[in-house]
Parts: C-alpha cells; sequence; structure tokens
C-alpha cells in the first residue's frame, strides 16, 4: 500500500468517513420547461423527462466525449464503478434537503473536473433526480471543454450582473442534467462566489426543487480558497487524489484545512490495484 493511501484511510479513520472509490427548471426564477412524469405506480411509471425551453440544447459529439472518458460512452465497468460512488454519496447525505455537492482535490490536474462531470451524468441516469451541474472554477473554468463545447456566459458573468441565468445553462444533449457554464474567467474568484448574489443563487438552486442533485466543480484546495469559501455553504465535499501523484503532505494539509467541514470521502483517481 502507498504511503499516500495510507495517509487517505488514517485520515478517514479520524474523521469518521465510510467510503473511498474511485432542472425541472432551465432558469431558476421563472419556470420555462415542461416536465413530463407519469404516474408512479409500477406498471406506469416512466421516467421524469424535462422538455427544456430556455436552456439552449447541444448535441455533444460521442466520439469527442470518448475521447475524454465522459460516462455516457465509457464502458460498463466504468459506468458500474460510477453507480458505486453515486450510490455511496447518496447515503452519506440522505438526510432530508441535503443535496448540494462540492468536488475538489488537493491540487489542479488530479481528475476532479472529470469526476464531477462523469458523477452530474450518473445522477442523472436516476429516473426520478434532474441534476445541475455547475462549473464554480471561475479562475479556469473546463467543464464546456470535457464535452466539446465552446465557451460563453457563465457563472462568473451572472455575479457580476453580465448575463442572466439563461445565457448561462446548457443541456448537452442528455435527459435530467444542465451544465451552469463557468464564464469569462476572473481572478476575484474567492470574493465573487463568497458574495451575496451567489449565496441568494445558492439558495435558490438548493431550496426551489427537492428532486434536483447540486454538482459544484471547484478549484483545488491549494492553490485557491474558492474550496474554503464554499465548504460552509454546501451538505457534502468530495476530495479527489491521484495515484502517484498527490503527495501525502498535501492530503494531510488539505484535511487540516477542511476541518469540521462536511467532508463524506476520498476518491482515489486513476489507481491500478
Amino acid at each position: 500500500m502507498s504511503k499516500l493511501r495510507k495517509a487517505m484511510e488514517k485520515a478517514r479513520e479520524a474523521r469518521g468517513e465510510q467510503f473511498e472509490t474511485t432542472g425541472h427548471n432551465d432558469g431558476f426564477p421563472a419556470s420555462p420547461v415542461s416536465v413530463i412524469q407519469q404516474d408512479a405506480s409500477p406498471a406506469k411509471y416512466k421516467p421524469l423527462k424535462p422538455v427544456y425551453t430556455a436552456t439552449k440544447v447541444i448535441h455533444c459529439n460521442p466520439e469527442f466525449l470518448h475521447q475524454n472518458r465522459v460516462i455516457s460512452v465509457c464502458t460498463r465497468d466504468e459506468a458500474d464503478s460510477l453507480k458505486i460512488l453515486r450510490t455511496q454519496i447518496l447515503n452519506q447525505m440522505s438526510e432530508e434537503g441535503k443535496n448540494v455537492l462540492l468536488v475538489t482535490s488537493p491540487g489542479p490536474g488530479e481528475g476532479k473536473t472529470l469526476t464531477a462531470l462523469n458523477l452530474a451524468i450518473s445522477f442523472s441516469h436516476q429516473f426520478n433526480k434532474t441534476v445541475l451541474l455547475v462549473d464554480a472554477n471561475i479562475r479556469n473554468p473546463s467543464i464546456h471543454k470535457y464535452l466539446g463545447l465552446e465557451e460563453g456566459l457563465g457563472l462568473s458573468d451572472y455575479l457580476v450582473n453580465q448575463a442572466s441565468l439563461t445565457d448561462c445553462l446548457i443541456n448537452p444533449g442528455m435527459d435530467r442534467i444542465v451544465i451552469f457554464r463557468g464564464g469569462t474567467p476572473r481572478t476575484n474568484s474567492a470574493e465573487l462566489l463568497g458574495s451575496q448574489r451567489m449565496q441568494a443563487l445558492l439558495r435558490e438552486m438548493k431550496d426551489r426543487y427537492p428532486d434536483r442533485f447540486i454538482i459544484f466543480d471547484s478549484a483545488s484546495v491549494l492553490t485557491s480558497a474558492d474550496p474554503l469559501v464554499f465548504a460552509s455553504f454546501v451538505d457534502g465535499i468530495l476530495i479527489v487524489v491521484e495515484a502517484e501523484k498527490t503527495k501525502k503532505e498535501d492530503l494531510i494539509k488539505v484535511m487540516e484545512m477542511m476541518k469540521n467541514k462536511p467532508i463524506i470521502g476520498t476518491v482515489f483517481n486513476k489507481s491500478l490495484d
């Protein structure tokens, strides 16, 4: 067992963590969307299937998704692993009203964005939930790159009153998932993410639709104050570490910085075991 893995397990045990593993509305204030849902009895039940009328729908290229290891075209084993992770997250966030997850990592390039994206798609495969994936790494937004989407207005632009919600939201041609783009890169990310406008948006995201799960892809902990700003507003935090890359001391430092924050587990990324 590597030193990093030992450190992860020790930190997890100390915190009492239990696992480690590899919208309806497309504009929040209004309701410019139709939702089709049938009788929930076993014989008649059909999946929740939003019909987006304001959010722009852009169908992603399957070959491009495959090249970027996106779940919609990944192998069955990869999809099953994500289902296990999804179930473990739901078990950890089983209390009523807990529906906001932050995905981060000690440093950049450790796989947190792809993990957040694939988790969001996996959550959308549940028939009774919609998912909002927010690119909150507004210093260096990148979710759109994994999907082959163009840059555009997003969260940073909304927070400085230069965009409406519908300007920022995209459906990637998949059922029950909306992407909130990061928008124009900005260096004052901590100030924007800690602003009253962001807090109001978070409350709106969290409370308006009880069957929506929200995932934030954040900057890394050791390079930005952003995850610490977000940590007080979310219901769970997932830490992504990369085998043979993340340093033991970096993980320990993250756990110290995130002490008393709602960390629910770690993802050991790119492990060969």
